[in-house]
């Protein structure tokens, strides 16, 4: 590829040397040893997909950008990071060298730190009755520099001939606190014996640095975490390129180039008779299909708190539209199960792994959600629950363990990025393996769009047919916003092969690769390239593979983020608040484990080859997330569940716009700031959830600005309906009915007993919604009504209204196994209820036939 002439410019707070050629391109180069990764698993296999290049996201050109070490720049602060690194990797590989316990115990005991710890804890620790293993992970604390955390022990060694970085009278501040905390009634110093609460956290402790040493055993354990943090920690600042000069110079001109380009991506809403196609390989694939919802992290951002209790609660018990947003993934799911019924007639339960964490309590709670609601009536067998570690948080300063008091270092999960590694260690893969499963999907809790239409059925779909090892679903990127994005990669190896593969950066590294926030910066280049939205078709022996491995590439995407301050209270009910993270890993980097090499350079079409892939969509259809609260008199609705919802609405409009419903159309979030939507559509998704489903279920009528409208039942009838107010239809049986199985556990049986309604011609006219209610909380679905019309169903029962006006305020309550007639009578509403014939029970009066014409689902309806 030819290179034009360009102008240098020196980045002072980087130390690289950025490029900016005068024509554009569309690459972006990079010369960076840190992309150095172990050989793609697999020789060039290229799979081509069918039509994948007809239907291309257009990417604008953009600026080309070269970065290398800066020769000449001012020497950086020394913070001792490279001579700590040095000496802890010298430790982690004695230790790999050993054997057994007693063996790591012997090199250990053998560090200086550890040796005058030794002499420290004999009187306090010695009557805790320790293991020798619980002694070998105390020591490894010790000896990553992190004694603090052990209290009075850790600061006898760090008075004595270390240096912790606290300064000398704020170490004499809590050491006096502490010996008046321990002072007897009389006055009188206690003795070093630790009180029960201390034994008890100490246990905590010793329990997280087991999980640590086990979990990252792959990278050296307590030991390798604190080199890792201090390798991110030193790369981010200018110690590295100052230090390393010279031995950086020498790798660059040895190691391998790298590019990134916008990627070349399949188009769902550009293509819809491919996209068709594609989500109908997704619904063919459904028994061979398994789910995946990483749900471990502590979402602070949300702020969610039970208000009756006042703990803290996990994103995935947010109240979100009537239901925890757990629930809500679980019907987005039942919905695609019910269409696979509806076409196929055939049950299929798909197994469903849940990566969980301790944080807020996160396992506990999703546990016992799943047990009140009795599985969601899919059985115990078809869940998978596996929790995993907490890591410490440390300092962005160097990368000290971030302590509230003695033995309680601040935890949070290590993301999403360790599932991989984590579900081979519990046994996931081969959970899935026996059900059968050869890929699955995985998604967010907070991303509530992400199974809107095809995009989800589509991907999968793709990935299944194509035999693909990853897939990600993207859309175009808000400016600014907290998202990675995708990329295609380009590397030429030191063997000469040039290796290519779809990925992410995360927008954490963005300044790694000089792209800037800024969007009238020459290099800010963000908009150029779709956002990664976590929306991923995985094949699941592929990812075991990854999984199992014994090296650093079972933790892909290892970045150390410490641009969120860390907030912490002491033991002293003091408050802090400190520039901080922990080690993450991120999932959707298992992508870099899966480029495909070749002998020559490709300039075209390369992705259609690749085992990675990318389907893109309208942004509303792929991401909204509900992942950060929204702060009083904040106009900025971006991924609040206020925004998320106004998004619910939109596609709402898209959806029954199409159907001859005339509706108004959803304006921009400043809009609705402060007076909230312009009406409550809430649909279940098995009306579809294919929307050209949905659309044949729809059509005609209007719905009134202020308006609600929410249906809870999939077998739904609606022909010019006039909706100006509140109508609201629930069902206990909206996809089907449960039966107990041989252990006693309600299961779903699809299309059996199904409650019904049907809408014809029909006026609907009461007060609706009270919009002026300050209680009104509109993303809860917790709202004031002044009138509405309810109708509930129970059992398999069946509400019917022709050709009549239904004016104020009504709730009519159907019977299992009655239909509840309603038309115009001589002196108004005339009300019929019958029972159900019993030869109809199970199959109801009338149901929807669902079959296939080519790539597309037909509805006809069948009456008895």
């Amino acid at each position: 590829m030819a290179r034009t002439n360009s102008s240098p410019l020196l980045n002072n707070n980087k130390n690289l040397l950025f490029t900016f050629n005068p024509k554009p391109s569309q690459s972006l180069f990079f010369f960076n040893n840190s992309f150095h990764s172990s050989n793609p698993l697999n020789s060039p296999s290229p799979k081509h997909l069918h039509l994948l290049l007809q239907s291309r996201k257009s990417c604008t050109p953009i600026t080309r950008v070269s970065t290398a070490p800066v020769e000449y720049a001012p020497p950086a602060p020394d913070f001792g990071f490279q001579e700590e690194i040095a000496r802890l990797n010298c430790l982690r590989e004695a230790l790999a060298r050993c054997g057994t316990l007693a063996e790591k115990l012997k090199t250990i005991n053998l560090d200086s730190r550890v040796k005058s710890f030794s002499n420290s804890w004999r009187n306090g620790l010695a009557g805790v009755g320790l293991t020798d293993y619980e002694m070998y992970l105390l020591k490894c604390v010790v000896a990553a520099g992190q004694e603090h955390v052990l209290g009075q022990f850790g600061r006898e060694l760090e008075n004595g001939e270390l240096e912790m970085g606290r300064s000398a009278i704020k170490t004499a501040l809590y050491t006096l606190a502490e010996m008046i905390e321990n002072w007897d009634a009389n006055g009188r110093g206690t003795s070093r014996d630790l009180k029960d609460e201390d034994r008890a956290a100490l246990r905590s402790l010793l329990k997280m640095l087991g999980e640590v040493e086990q979990f990252y055993d792959c990278i050296g354990g307590i030991i390798g975490y604190q080199v890792s943090v201090l390798e991110l920690l030193a790369q981010s600042s200018h110690e590295e390129q100052t230090i390393n000069r010279s031995q950086q110079i020498n790798k660059l001109l040895k190691c391998q180039i790298v590019e990134i380009h916008p990627p070349s991506v399949l188009h769902l809403s550009e293509d819809s008779e491919y996209a068709s196609q594609a989500a109908l390989w997704g619904i063919e694939g459904l028994p061979d299909l398994g789910e995946i919802y990483p749900l471990g992290g502590s979402a602070d951002r949300l702020g969610l708190v039970d208000p009756e209790t006042g703990e803290c609660l996990p994103a995935a018990m947010l109240p979100y539209c009537g239901r925890t947003l757990l629930e809500g993934l679980i019907r987005d799911l039942q919905a695609r199960e019910y269409l696979y019924f509806k076409l196929y007639g055939e049950q299929c339960i798909t197994p469903v792994a849940i990566m969980t964490s301790s944080a807020k309590n996160n396992h506990s709670h999703i546990t016992c959600l799943c047990e009140k609601l009795k599985w969601f009536g899919r059985g115990r067998s078809s869940f998978m629950l596996f929790e995993q570690p907490l890591v410490p948080a440390v300092t962005a300063e160097d990368g000290d363990w971030i302590v509230t008091r003695p033995f309680e270092p601040v935890c949070k999960p290590g993301g999403h990025g360790v599932i991989w590694k984590l579900a081979h260690d519990k046994g996931v893969f081969k959970w899935f393996h026996s059900h059968a499963r050869k890929g699955a999907t995985v998604r967010q809790i907070s991303n509530v769009v992400a199974a809107t239409d095809l995009t989800l059925l589509a991907l999968a779909g793709i990935g299944l047919r194509h035999q693909k090892k990853l897939g990600f679903a993207s859309c175009e990127r808000n400016a600014g916003a907290t998202e990675g994005i995708n990329v295609l990669l380009e590397k030429k190896n030191i063997d000469g092969k040039w290796a290519y593969g779809l990925s992410c950066i995360e927008y954490t590294e963005f300044d790694k690769f000089g792209i800037t926030a800024g969007p009238h910066s020459p290099s800010s280049l963000q908009g150029d390239f779709p956002a990664n939205t976590n929306i991923l078709y995985v094949d699941l022996p592929s990812a075991e593979l990854i999984g199992s491995s014994k090296n650093k590439s079972s933790l892909p995407g290892m970045v150390l983020n410490v641009k969120k301050p860390i907030t912490y209270m002491d033991q002293f009910g003091m408050k802090h608040c400190v520039s901080g993270g922990r080690l993450e890993c991120t999932m959707q980097n298992i992508a870099d484990n899966f480029s495909n090499t070749y002998s020559s350079r490709c300039y075209e079409g390369v992705e259609d080859g690749l085992d990675t892939f990318i389907v893109y969509n309208e942004r509303r259809k792929v991401t909204s997330s509900a992942k950060k609260r929204r702060r009083p008199a904040d106009n900025s609705l971006h991924q609040t569940p206020d925004g998320s919802l106004l998004d619910i609405m939109r596609n709402a409009y898209d959806l029954l716009s199409h159907c001859g419903i005339t509706i108004p159309k959803v304006e921009g979030n400043e809009e609705y700031a402060n007076s909230g939507p312009p009406y409550l559509i809430l649909l279940h998704p098995a009306l579809g959830p294919l929307w050209e489903v949905t659309r044949q279920k729809f059509l005609g009528g209007s719905i009134s600005k202020g308006s609600e409208l929410q249906i809870e039942v999939a077998e739904f009838l609606w022909r010019n309906v006039q909706l100006d107010g509140s109508l609201i239809i629930l069902a206990e049986n909206v996809v089907g009915s449960t039966k107990t199985n041989e252990i006693g556990e309600p299961i779903l049986q699809y299309g059996r007993r199904c409650a019904r309604c049907k809408l014809e011609n029909v006026r609907v006219v009461n007060g609706g919604i009270d919009w002026n209610s300050e209680d009104n909380l509109y993303w809860k679905h917790e709202v004031q009504r002044f009138e509405t019309l309810k109708v509930i169903l129970h059992g398999n029962a069946e509400f019917e209204a022709t050709d009549v006006v239904i004016q104020g305020n009504h709730v009519f309550d159907v019977p299992d196994g009655h239909k509840l007639k309603i038309t115009s009578g001589v002196s108004g509403l005339e009300i019929k209820l019958k029972p159900i014939e019993d030869e109809l029970m199970d199959s109801g009066t009338w149901f929807w036939k669902y079959k296939l014409n080519g790539t597309h689902v037909e509805l006809e309806s069948v009456e008895f």
